[in-house]
């Protein structure tokens, strides 16, 4: 399934959810001109699961500290299509989330999910040396706080059903419970199956998670102090 919009206006203009997107396609472009310099950049700045381990028991190495690297991962990517993907999710549920969360509040919770979904991520694999790269935990973290926030709202999907397909109004619940689960078996596979690198199910499916606790903590905490909210 495809979401293409949601029916879900958001009441502020989403500022910050613009501002990373921002962020994102301008590294992208940076990356692109890097040209032969580009392996060495994300071995650099993504998350290398290996690196940040002997950091963990007192081994420094070159480049950034490791623990900076749960950040800047998040703001690099691996090719047009994975870009392209991420800020289209984050595009249709960002603005939703930031009205939640208020401009400055919706950014911490931004930065912590992704750096939840890559500490996730690393516990699975703690010795790989592949560069864990991308804003796709992050944007689980968004999904799951939207889908407990707004669990009714209609998301508008291209859905193939067999060799046709159709576009239809589903509940957000409907559309990103069926993405979490798809991610959390996917990421049970490559467990079973000791499989390293392609994606990474893990960052998802912690970063999900998070985003769905924190926005029931934030909804019951508000209830607290404003029933009408």
């Amino acid at each position: 399934m495809i979401p293409l919009r949601d029916v879900n206006p958001s009441s502020t203009t989403p500022f910050v959810t613009r501002a990373i997107i921002a962020v994102n396609v301008v590294v992208f472009v940076q990356e692109i001109l890097l040209g032969p310099g580009l392996k060495s950049f994300m071995m650099s700045w993504g998350l290398v699961p290996e690196r940040l381990t002997l950091a963990l028991h007192g081994a420094h190495g070159p480049g950034p500290a490791a623990a900076l690297t749960l950040v800047t991962s998040m703001f690099i990517h691996g090719g047009w299509m994975h870009l392209i993907g991420n800020m289209w999710y984050l595009w249709i549920f960002g603005d939703n989330v930031e009205d939640r969360f208020g401009h400055v509040g919706y950014l911490l919770f931004y930065l912590a999910a992704g750096m939840v979904a890559g500490v996730v991520q690393y516990a699975t694999n703690p010795a790989s040396t592949l560069p864990t790269v991308g804003a796709s935990g992050a944007i689980a973290g968004v999904l799951g706080a939207y889908a407990v926030a707004y669990p009714t709202a209609r998301v508008v999907t291209l859905v193939p059903i067999f060799f046709f397909i159709q576009i239809m109004a589903l509940p957000a619940l409907v559309v990103l419970g069926l993405w979490f689960v798809l991610q959390f078996f996917s990421g049970a596979l490559t467990l079973a199956a000791s499989v390293s690198g392609g994606v990474a199910f893990w960052a998802h499916v912690g970063g999900f998670a998070f985003g769905a606790l924190a926005m029931l903590l934030a909804g019951a905490r508000a209830r607290g102090s404003a029933p009408q909210f």
